[in-house]
């Protein structure tokens, strides 16, 4: 049986629906820009076995945006409050890409919430800076010195949105809330490997051996960081390696967290 819920957490709605299985509770967390529906079929393959909780994070989905900017940690925080108001702790924390940073975060600095952690595609690992990189954030920064000239005002805002739509990336220029877009920008620039060796939780890494948006590297590097971990590859896979390999993902899930 599923449900759709939406209760307040530190005075945001927050939207979840539980699927009810007769094990412990599994929270999925989607990636930047996805939903809910974003994980297709496995909350009711997975909801056969265990109790599957999967969120809508603030911004996304049925739940709105907080009214500052947020970083990642601000994300875990609300998750501690769910989690524990919820009464879902301790739990399986399953989290894709953005929800796997978020997931991280949440099991390093309040490992008494998790039991498991399982990340999918995992950000967390900020990608070298290359001269290209570089050379953007300088012609950011030297257009608005320009256009805070006076006189400049009327062009202003039309001209950086312009040169934000030439430079940014596709995530950047889909988020045209500003708060979505400051969130993204804090959210992009952080490191979290210092956090890793302090995941106490048994840790199942998943990747695709194709994805391009956090590498193969990300999820080696992060099994040697966390102390008890272990990495499945899905060869042929890309970033969203659990839609592209539905069974296997639920049959590995299922056994990691049943064992």
């Amino acid at each position: 049986m599923t449900s759709s819920t939406t209760i307040e957490v530190e005075q945001l709605p927050l939207h979840y629906v539980t699927t009810v299985g007769a094990g412990q509770p599994v929270v999925l967390l989607h990636g930047w820009g996805g939903q809910i529906a974003s994980f297709g079929p496995i909350p009711d393959i997975l909801g056969s076995r265990f109790r599957v909780v999967a969120v809508d994070l603030p911004g996304f989905g049925a739940t709105p945006l907080p009214s500052s900017p947020w970083g990642t940690l601000d994300y875990a925080d609300f998750m501690v409050s769910f989690l524990r108001q919820s009464e879902l702790a301790p739990c399986t924390l399953v989290g894709h890409s953005f929800g796997g940073k978020v997931s991280l975060a949440l099991a390093a600095r309040n490992p008494e919430l998790v039991s498991k952690l399982i990340l999918v595609d995992s950000a967390g690992i900020r990608p070298p800076r290359g001269p290209g990189y570089y050379a953007r954030v300088g012609l950011v920064k030297g257009a608005r010195r320009l256009l805070s000239l006076p006189g400049a005002g009327a062009i202003r805002e039309p001209s950086l949105t312009r040169l934000y739509r030439m430079l940014g990336s596709s995530d950047y220029n889909a988020a045209v809330n500003p708060i979505l877009r400051a969130t993204f920008v804090r959210v992009v620039n952080e490191d979290l490997r210092h956090l890793l060796p302090s995941i106490k939780a048994p840790t199942l890494l998943i990747w695709g051996d194709r994805d391009r948006d956090t590498p193969l590297a990300d999820g080696r590097l992060m099994e040697r960081l966390i102390p008890d971990a272990g990495l499945v590859v899905f060869e042929g896979a890309g970033h969203f390696a659990y839609l592209d390999r539905i069974d296997q993902f639920c049959r590995v899930v299922a056994h990691f967290v049943e064992h």
